[in-house]
């Protein structure tokens, strides 16, 4: 094949091109994490899709989350999970449009609040899910949960690194 025809097909509209792979770094995000009663949770906004009938093929993430150190409020050890969705997270728990593109996560345990870097991948049940972004507004929310035994308090901000790799169609638009 010549080098003009990969060129080619890899440039132009979302809508118009056959299959869509993308990867979205995240360096030095800020996550602020609540939990000050019961399982801290919070999320970041990584990255956008297209506008369009988005349907996920699937993903596959690396991440790393730390906290500022040296805090009473977060176990040095913390434990967690998370996930990328369409939604951010709400509430102690992933589920739904929170976990539509990578599923729930669990954490590897942290050293000096650092977790090291957790390979997350999507699931079965949401692989081929087609997301309504016909509006323009879906994002990528990085979702973090914190195990209440490890977090007593709110507005602990975590420093996340790491990529997500997607892969998607988008079928039409209204």
């Amino acid at each position: 094949m010549t080098k003009g025809l990969p060129r080619s097909t890899a440039r132009g509209a979302a809508a118009r091109q056959e299959i869509m792979k993308q990867t979205i770094k995240v360096k030095n995000g800020s996550l602020v994490v609540n939990g000050a009663t019961g399982v801290g949770f919070g999320s970041l906004v990584i990255g956008d899709l297209p506008e369009g009938n988005i349907l996920i093929l699937g993903a596959t993430s690396y991440f790393a989350f730390a906290g500022a150190g040296g805090q009473a409020t977060l176990s040095d050890t913390w434990n967690g999970d998370y996930s990328v969705g369409s939604a951010p997270t709400a509430d102690a728990s992933l589920a739904g449009a929170e976990i539509d593109i990578i599923g729930s996560t669990p954490t590897t345990v942290a050293v000096a609040e650092v977790s090291p870097r957790t390979r997350g991948v999507s699931v079965t049940a949401t692989n081929a899910a087609v997301i309504d972004n016909t509006d323009g507004s879906a994002e990528l929310n990085l979702n973090l949960l914190i195990d209440d035994a490890d977090i007593s308090a709110d507005g602990l901000v975590f420093t996340v690194n790491g990529e997500l790799m997607l892969a998607y169609i988008v079928l039409g638009d209204d």
